[in-house]
């Protein structure tokens, strides 16, 4: 694992225990799994890189708009290599045939592990098991070199 994979990992289990809280990114009080990423964004690199409005739970759903998949490629790296690795962060789709509205960020690739915030469970870090790798649609890199 490279330092900055270690950084981000680090920073990642950090926000493990944080309560559920839809739209909030605030480590230890509330965060949904926007609000992680974003919450790991600001420890890496200060300011987040645009201002995020207010969504809904169903959000994009309606208009079948991949407006996180959108803001995802604006801001991060999409990785095409069939390997996963710390650090990278995970987009899923809940339901198949719905939008890819679900982010989590890998903490270990041999084990396959990832930290994300989930509804009813709060911030955990959980195994990317079978149900959960089904739903994988693609995965970034943060901006950082060596990473």
């Amino acid at each position: 694992m490279t330092p900055e994979q270690r950084k981000i990992v680090s920073i990642a289990r950090s926000w493990i225990g944080t309560p559920y809280v839809h739209q909030a990114s605030s480590k230890g009080a509330g965060s949904d799994c926007l609000g992680l990423v974003r919450g790991v964004w600001r420890e890496l690199f200060g300011q987040e890189p645009e201002q995020v409005p207010a969504y809904s739970m169903d959000w994009s759903e309606p208009q079948g708009e991949e407006l996180m998949w959108a803001a995802a490629c604006k801001h991060l790296t999409e990785v095409r290599t069939s390997e996963i690795a710390a650090g990278d962060v995970l987009l899923f789709r809940m339901r198949q045939g719905s939008v890819a509205k679900h982010v989590g960020i890998v903490t270990e690739a041999e084990n396959a592990r990832f930290v994300h915030a989930y509804s009813g469970h709060g911030v955990v870090e959980s195994r990317l098991s079978l149900p959960w790798a089904k739903r994988l649609v693609t995965r970034f890199k943060f901006p950082l070199e060596g990473n």
